[in-house]
């Protein structure tokens, strides 16, 4: 009865996923048919399938443009979705996110150090590798803070919403003392989107996903007994200390790779997972997977009204996902 209402989850969230993407690509300032769309990508795929009946500046615009920009919106919502389920089961608050519990701002606080001040030093991964970084203090901040003031994992929440204030103090802080050319190019990165997604750099975002993907899937059950209380969880055997700092450092590199291609986008992670939990149970094996699903469809769909709603400019995609998800807060709120 549950592995079918899986799989019944599952296969919706690819259906909707599968029109997503098409509806990713189609849409924009210049609209482009579906079929021509996929008839671009099975030629990438398969040279010389179909006769080209298209232009060379129309397959541009598919492959080298929309194609990663999509793919990079499934991913980013996929890995933050993850984070937020895991962070709610982990800390028994359905209101925890990578947003509010401040990992986000210090992966973006990584960030800003290495786009202003240290430059490229270790190539291509070392904005990545800089988020990560931040996110993991920032986290390991947070732990600090909450037994410092004696508070429970329950109330993390709240040890996170201050650490999140601090890290973005500082990050305004490292963007003031940076270039000021530079500036404005850090401040619009921070609202969030996608328009500079390429496919070489797709490569990392996708490999830290499924890395951590697999390893929470695989742990679901551990998971679900920390959901549990650190109490019962340490009577079904799962070493509590040493899980909870694995979850942590797991979640601290899945959203500081996300921010380093993205910026700081808020709310998927609460969102998503809520959902999930409303209408496919609390189980986190089926949790986790049908979060990172959703969460793929959800930030694709805000990117195409960010791309649409004011073409042919490009809203922030933070701003979207903020209103959004600061309405959802709300609710939960007074559901609780």
């Amino acid at each position: 009865m549950m592995q079918g209402r899986l799989f019944f989850w599952a296969g919706l969230a690819f259906v909707l996923l599968a029109l997503c993407v098409t509806a990713g690509v189609s849409l924009g300032s210049a609209a482009i048919p579906a079929e021509t769309v996929w008839s671009i990508l099975i030629n990438k795929l398969a040279p010389g399938t179909f006769e080209p009946t298209w232009s060379a500046g129309r397959e541009s615009i598919v492959w080298d443009v929309r194609f990663p920009r999509v793919i990079l919106a499934g991913l980013v919502g996929a890995g933050l979705a993850t984070v937020g389920a895991v962070l709610q089961s982990v800390t028994r608050n359905p209101l925890a996110d990578p947003h509010l519990l401040g990992v986000s701002s210090g992966g973006a606080l990584g960030a800003i150090i290495a786009l202003l001040h240290t430059g490229l030093i270790f190539g291509l991964v070392t904005v990545p590798l800089f988020a990560f970084g931040g996110s993991l203090l920032a986290t390991l901040a947070v732990v600090a803070v909450t037994r410092f003031t004696g508070a429970g994992a329950d109330r993390l929440v709240l040890s996170g919403v201050a650490i999140a204030f601090v890290a973005t103090s500082l990050g305004n802080l490292a963007i003031f003392l940076g270039d000021p050319r530079a500036a404005h190019t850090v401040v619009f990165w921070m609202l969030g989107g996608f328009g500079l997604a390429q496919w070489s750099q797709l490569i990392y975002p996708a490999i830290v996903l499924a890395a951590c993907l697999v390893f929470l899937v695989v742990r679901a059950r551990e998971i679900n007994a920390m959901a549990m209380g650190d109490e019962t969880a340490a009577t079904l055997g799962v070493p509590v200390a040493r899980f909870r700092a694995e979850l942590f450092v797991v979640t601290a590199l899945l959203t500081g790779v996300m921010v380093a291609f993205s910026g700081a986008i808020g709310f998927v992670g609460l969102l998503v997972p809520h959902f999930i939990r409303l209408t496919a149970g609390s189980d986190n094996i089926r949790v986790i997977p049908l979060s990172a699903l959703a969460g793929a469809v959800i930030l694709i769909l805000a990117d195409i009204v960010s791309r649409t709603i004011m073409a042919p400019e490009d809203m922030p995609i933070g701003v979207i996902t903020g209103l959004a998800g600061g309405l959802a807060f709300i609710l939960l709120l007074r559901r609780r």
